[in-house]
């Protein structure tokens, strides 16, 4: 039997709807619009489609928004300067500083430069910290739309193996925090493995539920996956195909096609994790304004 699909798409809208709920009652009660500002150093193609996303979505829930953007020659000490005027301006509830950065910069000075409270992408050293202590304040926003989608689609990882391939910064460390926390939407055992991991097939097939971040087209397939466990697919990989007008189309890192008929549940590419993303921004972004 093919697996339930789990329409990421869906359950962002109600993410979505709950926002823009809450921050229609935080203004009829007179309190400032949460607003987001954006950063952007650069001409990245996905980068730029990605800030464009956000600010439509900020705009559907409610919430003002602007980019600054900067030419890829901005030096850090600029962008540093910029990042304190924004720390500053109370109007701002939220800063985004669109990744990757440059190659002359350095990112984790450039993170650590945001005031912690205003920290919608949960990258500040204080963020993370926070979630190791298990009080987390802004949670990265692709562990935190992984874990909604789990307990929206009724998937709770209290009491499950979980296993996680993908030991990245963004998604794996921090997901493998979040769902191991004694809190809602956690208390799960965890095993962090990547691509790296010896004879990976036997340690993911002992997943209930199974997270993929590795950053690999298809490197998960039917034969690594517990049949009936619950598979959510982070990877977004653009290849090769000529059938298209593009040349090309969007994979994940999990072999949807053979996966599917042998797990319970799967998140697909596109239409997963992706509008999960966005949607937890702006929860984060709500957040940091005080609501």
């Amino acid at each position: 039997m093919a697996a339930r699909i789990i329409d990421g798409k869906a359950i962002a809208a109600e993410v979505r709807a709950d926002v823009a709920e809450r921050v229609r009652a935080r203004i009829e009660a007179g309190e400032s619009r949460p607003h987001l500002t954006a950063i952007l150093v650069g001409e990245d193609p996905a980068s730029h489609t990605y800030v464009r996303n956000k600010r439509i979505a900020c705009d559907e829930v409610g919430m003002s928004s602007d980019t600054r953007l900067l030419p890829a020659e901005t030096s850090q000490a600029e962008l540093l300067d910029i990042i304190r005027e924004l720390n500053e301006r109370p109007e701002v509830s939220g800063i985004l500083v669109q990744t990757p950065l440059p190659p002359h910069m350095d990112e984790p000075a450039v993170m650590t430069a945001l005031n912690p409270d205003k920290d919608v992408d949960g990258l500040h050293p204080m963020s993370l910290g926070r979630l190791v202590q298990g009080e987390p304040v802004m949670v990265p926003c692709t562990p935190a739309g992984v874990q909604e989608m789990l307990l929206r689609s009724g998937y709770d990882p209290a009491g499950k193996r979980v296993v996680i391939v993908g030991r990245s910064m963004l998604v794996g460390k921090p997901l493998a925090l979040l769902l191991g926390n004694k809190a809602r939407g956690g208390n799960a055992t965890v095993t962090l493995a990547h691509t790296g991991t010896v004879d990976l097939p036997s340690v993911t097939r002992e997943a209930e539920i199974l997270v993929v971040a590795a950053g690999r087209p298809n490197v998960v397939t039917a034969n690594m996956v517990r049949p009936g466990a619950v598979v959510i697919d982070v990877g977004t990989n653009r290849i090769d195909a000529p059938e298209r007008k593009s040349g090309s189309r969007l994979v994940g890192d999990v072999d949807f096609e053979g996966v599917s008929q042998v797990a319970a549940a799967i998140s697909p590419v596109p239409g997963g994790v992706g509008p999960m993303t966005i949607a937890m921004l702006l929860a984060n972004t709500l957040k940091a304004a005080g609501g």
